[in-house]
């Protein structure tokens, strides 16, 4: 059974400079940035202006090791010792569950696992120490 964990960093509305700062400052390479303007609109839930040039997902390959990164909403509240979550990659759907559900004990479920653009499977979930985890079974991993 195979797992990988990572850092996502969040910033307010400053994740692009932060992706090529880490990328010259660690020597890494940006795999890629992706804005909410990228995404398919919801027309149920339609994106604000001042939201579609921000980042929803950056990923940047330090050595052997990602990075990744996304911008928080306008006025969603942003505390620095928040900016960092950490991203989990079980190997299939039912281990990301069961890692989920020992999370979730005593925390908080900020999104439940769900299937999404990227995903068969993600969510995010703080455990009851405050440390945000972010659960996604890539899509080719998926059984």
């Amino acid at each position: 059974m195979s797992i990988r964990l990572n850092p996502y960093l969040n910033f307010d509305g400053t994740t692009k400079e932060a992706v090529y700062f880490y990328e010259k400052a660690l020597g890494g390479q940006v795999i890629g940035i992706m804005t909410f303007r990228d995404v398919p609109e919801d027309p149920n839930h339609p994106l604000p202006d001042e939201m579609k040039d921000r980042v929803m997902h950056a990923h940047l390959k330090v050595g052997n090791d990602d990075l990744m990164f996304s911008d928080t909403f306008p006025g969603m509240p942003h505390q620095p010792g928040d900016t960092v979550q950490i991203a989990i990659h079980p190997a299939d759907e039912s281990r990301a569950k069961e890692i989920f559900a020992a999370l979730e004990d005593g925390g908080q479920v900020v999104m439940p696992l769900q299937k999404t653009d990227w995903s068969p499977l993600y969510g995010i979930v703080k455990d009851k120490f405050g440390v945000t985890f972010q659960v996604n079974v890539a899509a080719e991993q998926a059984q």
